[in-house]
């Protein structure tokens, strides 16, 4: 399987053989089940879908229930589509569990960053605030000048400016695996990864 969908747990540390003191993030990760397997023939693209995280029957829409029970798995939360592995055999139903990570893998987590509001540009984009002297009092933390004088007399598209910061799609790449727990479906990753508590997360290989 090239991925799997999880929740981010939370951040804590650990001690390595050589102690050290590293921070990890802790992912709860699957068990995911397969919802769907998609054929080129069929659906136009190959691919397999998988689900995490059961959600009640009375919460999920008809179409849906009649999608999980055509598979034969309870009503998932969370759905993702991944790139299947060549010579491999998919069928509705199976799982993939965390069992499919090893201590020292590097992997990629994608999720949504944490949303912080309409932000002004020190915060968004790093600026430094404006000098403090000669009677400055009210822009010390506005961005100054965003556009030209006659000509062209316009902002540029891509200006930097004051908006909403955060609640967008991000990715970390080649984050290393620190230990992995079967019994309980835990990842420990090196680092920090997007997202809140309790938000959706997927790790792909």
């Amino acid at each position: 399987m090239r991925g799997l969908i999880g929740k981010k747990i939370g951040m804590t540390q650990v001690f390595n053989g050589m102690g050290h003191l590293i921070p990890v993030s802790i992912i709860e990760i699957g068990p995911c089940k397969v919802t769907q397997v998609k054929y080129a023939e069929r659906d136009g693209y190959d691919a397999v879908q998988l689900g995490f995280s059961c959600r009640k029957k009375s919460r999920t829409t008809k179409p849906m229930n009649g999608h999980f029970e055509k598979a034969g798995v309870s009503p998932q939360l969370w759905l993702k589509e991944f790139e299947k592995v060549e010579d491999y055999n998919y069928k509705s139903g199976q799982k993939f569990t965390v069992s499919m990570f090893n201590v020292g893998d590097l992997v990629n987590v994608s999720g949504t960053s944490k949303g912080r509001g309409f932000a002004g540009v020190i915060k968004r984009h790093n600026f430094q605030r404006q000098p403090e002297t000669h009677g400055q009092t009210e822009y010390l933390r506005h961005p100054g000048s965003i556009g030209q004088a006659s000509d062209p007399s316009r902002v540029f598209k891509g200006m930097k400016m004051a908006g909403r910061y955060g609640g967008k799609k991000s990715s970390v790449k080649n984050l290393e695996v620190i230990k992995v727990d079967r019994e309980n479906n835990l990842l420990y990753l090196k680092g920090a990864i997007p997202g809140a508590n309790n938000n959706r997360i997927v790790v792909t290989k």
